[in-house]
């Protein structure tokens, strides 16, 4: 399964051009918007029908420690592809800190269900192996929709093979039940954590599709930045502003 996703991948780089400028202009590199618009459109379908459903039944029968538990739960999982891509992109103190929380929450924290390593300052990290390409270099990329995955760019799409396929622990689980449940559960706790922003991001976009693609290019953008040390105090107010 792994050659079959890295000739993906290597297919992938082919056929997309590899910019090594980032720039506020990558905050408009839409180039193929028509068809973006049109995965949009699905998704926005599947969301309706199926994944918001879902996600609403579960966070209304689910009690609020429950449901924040299940979340700990997989970003506690998500704590191995990050720290490879730690090592990856050279930085080992963060590899070390994202260990130390790995193996503190999978014991100490019952599999991650309770997050102990924050209490003792452990900060949660989150990296892919699309910020370790950005930091290889290849930081500007034009905006893509896959779906069901939902935004990405075309550095973001290549990686998530990779990031998912071969970093990840869901591939190494043997029991295809097993496995099939967490990476959909995954999908629901996550939808679920976007519930309460549904309405309010209605009513800040006369257009859903590119309040969408602003606001994840602007915040791929930041983190490529950041991993790049060349945060601003002016950025970190912006990205508390599109926080909140």
């Amino acid at each position: 399964m792994h050659n079959r996703l890295l000739g993906f991948c290597l297919l992938l780089l082919a056929v997309s051009p590899v910019l090594a400028v980032d720039s506020d202009s990558d905050l408009n590199n839409d180039p193929y918007e028509n068809y973006n618009r049109h995965a949009f459109k699905l998704n926005q379908t599947l969301d309706k029908i199926f994944f918001k459903p879902v996600a609403t039944v579960y966070k209304t029968i689910l009690p609020w420690p429950i449901t924040k538990g299940i979340s700990n739960f997989f970003s506690n999982l998500e704590q191995v592809p990050t720290i490879i891509n730690d090592l990856l992109q050279g930085e080992f103190y963060d590899a070390t800190s994202d260990t130390w929380r790995l193996l503190i929450n999978s014991t100490v924290g019952i599999a991650g269900f309770i997050d102990v390593a924050s209490r003792i300052d452990l900060p949660a990290h989150h990296q892919d192996f699309g910020l370790t390409l950005a930091k290889w270099g290849y930081t500007s990329s034009a905006y893509l929709i896959v779906p069901i995955l939902g935004p990405r760019t075309v550095r973001d799409a290549v990686s998530w093979p990779i990031n998912y396929g071969v970093f990840s622990v869901y591939p190494y689980i043997n029991d295809v039940a097993w496995r099939n449940g967490l990476t959909w559960g995954s999908f629901i706790n996550a939808r679920a954590q976007l519930l309460d922003f549904d309405q309010a991001i209605k009513q800040a976009s006369f257009d859903p599709y590119i309040f969408q693609r602003n606001a994840y290019l602007q915040r791929r953008n930041y983190l490529i930045r950041e991993n790049n040390n060349l945060i601003t105090g002016e950025d970190e107010e912006d990205n508390v502003d599109e926080a909140e």
